[in-house]
């Protein structure tokens, strides 16, 4: 039986002075919105908490969220330009020495995060492309999905005059049944996540409702007839979440992360109708856990991220109105019910992107700013002991009670 450790969720600040960061704009006198952040695989095991973050811009900023006091000045930030128009994603490679990044100039590009050098431009969707996911050991391969519903497997061995688009999976999420022609008003099925496994299998889920596919690559050898013909999925959910609590209709996900530790094995898919759904990795069926908050807000935003600690015993999620967070140790075990989540109440407007790193998480709003968030007991009972004093230096999580789970 898992303990809850929710009370270390609780004692979460983040200081006005050294835990803010702001993404300048490269040509402007104004601050850049942040789209998408993503820790370093060495930040998660505990090494130089490096933080990448996207903008609106085409920029992505690298801070240094190392703790410090309030009179130490901020550590130098990195700043690439891969692009001229907004990144939705960043992904660091396993061994932290590429950047990939999701563009809505329609291409994935994959940078040097030490030199700044460009090193790959990846031309193959139609539209926006929107996340990007790495394989864990193969470092040159990785994939990428759009707007066009497509998901592309890229293979950086292969040089670029050759292209090193290997397979193209068009219309992911489309009906598996449905073989008629496209009507004028046809609107591709958005690709809004996806997950890279070691085996060689790929999980992903969509805009339309909350049934996720696998695909298994292993048995995609040959490049060019493949191209060709829809390809169909390994295995689907058998049933979609998001119909399932009062609504007949079916609602997107909008983020997808996988469990580690006491959540191996288990998904957690943040869907459009405000819940963040569980599946089993293996099966891709729903599980009875799954929670809720009024503070999310996902539905009608499709840029609300989620994230799975290192630890494996804590998520975090963007929301309409803060981040949130959640103890998901027990996730795994039969009829346990998701304790209240932790509203992290600091910006303001929607919190777009969130990730963790070793002993933080960082939060990503429509305020423009980038906060990190830390466990430190002392402090916060002190916030709570004197809140009008502490209210100019910090902001601390304050317990959600209406959460709700099933």
């Amino acid at each position: 039986i898992q303990v809850s450790t929710r009370s270390i969720l609780q004692s979460f600040v983040s200081s006005h002075k050294s835990d803010l960061f702001r993404c300048d704009s490269v040509e402007h006198g104004f601050l850049s919105p942040p789209y998408a952040c993503s820790y370093s695989y060495s930040a998660k095991a505990g090494k130089a908490p490096y933080l990448a973050v996207s903008t609106e811009e085409g920029a992505v900023h690298i801070f240094n969220t190392l703790k410090r006091s309030e009179w130490d000045a901020e550590p130098v930030s990195a700043t690439l330009q891969p692009h001229e128009n907004g990144v939705y994603d960043v992904k660091w490679s396993p061994s932290d020495s590429r950047l990939a990044t999701c563009s809505a100039d329609r291409s994935t590009r994959i940078s040097c995060p030490h030199t700044s050098q460009l090193l790959h431009t990846l031309t193959g969707h139609t539209s926006s492309v929107k996340r990007a996911a790495w394989h864990p050991s193969n470092h040159s391969l990785l994939c990428s999905g759009g707007r066009d519903g497509a998901i592309c497997i890229w293979d950086l061995r292969i040089p670029q005059s050759s292209n090193s688009l290997v397979f193209n999976i068009f219309d992911a999420h489309e009906s598996l049944t449905f073989r008629g022609r496209r009507s004028k008003q046809y609107t591709p099925k958005t690709i809004t996540n996806l997950i890279f496994n070691e085996d060689m299998s790929l999980v992903s889920s969509g805009s339309f409702d909350g049934v996720l596919r696998c695909w298994d690559l292993r048995f995609l050898s040959d490049r060019s007839p493949v191209k060709l013909k829809r390809i169909t999925p390994s295995l689907c959910s058998p049933t979609d979440p998001t119909t399932l609590h009062g609504s007949r209709r079916p609602r997107g996900i909008l983020s997808l992360t996988a469990g580690t530790g006491p959540s191996s094995g288990l998904l957690f898919a943040l869907a459009a109708d405000s819940r963040i759904h569980t599946y089993a990795a293996s099966s891709l069926t729903s599980l009875p856990f799954n929670f809720t908050d009024p503070n999310i807000q996902a539905n009608g935003s499709f840029y609300i991220s989620s994230a799975v600690s290192p630890c494996g015993r804590w998520l975090a999620s963007g929301g309409g109105k803060s981040a949130l967070l959640f103890d998901i140790s027990a996730a795994a075990e039969p009829f346990s019910r998701a304790s209240p989540g932790v509203v992290l109440k600091a910006q303001l407007g929607e919190v777009y992107a969130v990730d963790w790193a070793d002993g933080m998480v960082a939060s990503c709003a429509d305020d423009r700013t980038v906060r990190i968030w830390r466990p430190d007991v002392d402090t916060y009972k002190s916030c709570l002991e004197n809140p009008d004093e502490y209210q100019w230096k910090w902001s601390w999580g304050v317990s959600s009670l209406s959460s709700t789970s099933i």
